[in-house]
């Protein structure tokens, strides 16, 4: 079993909120793809990494959590890539970990 995580802005470069209806149809394409889903989005998680050697770049974000037997890497390929683009991102984070059900 795998525990697939997707690490969502909340705001795009420029500070700009993301309409709600956008964070709606990742969360129910998942959730028809899965089966179901976890979302984290009471209290937005803070991601903080470095550009270059000065500059610290802070981000709100929001947790999809989906689990599945079998991990396709090249669905969930072209499916950060789609993500990338309605977020307007570079790139996003979408992680994968083996996890065994207790």
């Amino acid at each position: 079993m795998h525990l697939i995580q997707l690490l969502l802005p909340l705001c795009d470069n420029d500070g700009h909120p993301f309409p709600q209806s956008l964070y709606l149809k990742v969360r129910d394409e998942l959730a028809e793809q899965f089966g179901g889903i976890t979302t984290y989005v009471r209290s937005p998680a803070e991601g903080v990494w470095k550009e270059g050697k000065c500059c610290a770049v802070r981000d709100e974000i929001v947790i999809y959590e989906v689990m599945a037997k079998e991990l396709n890497r090249e669905w969930w390929k072209e499916f950060r890539e789609k993500l990338e683009g309605l977020f307007r991102q570079e790139s996003l984070i979408v992680r994968a970990s083996r996890i065994d059900m207790l």
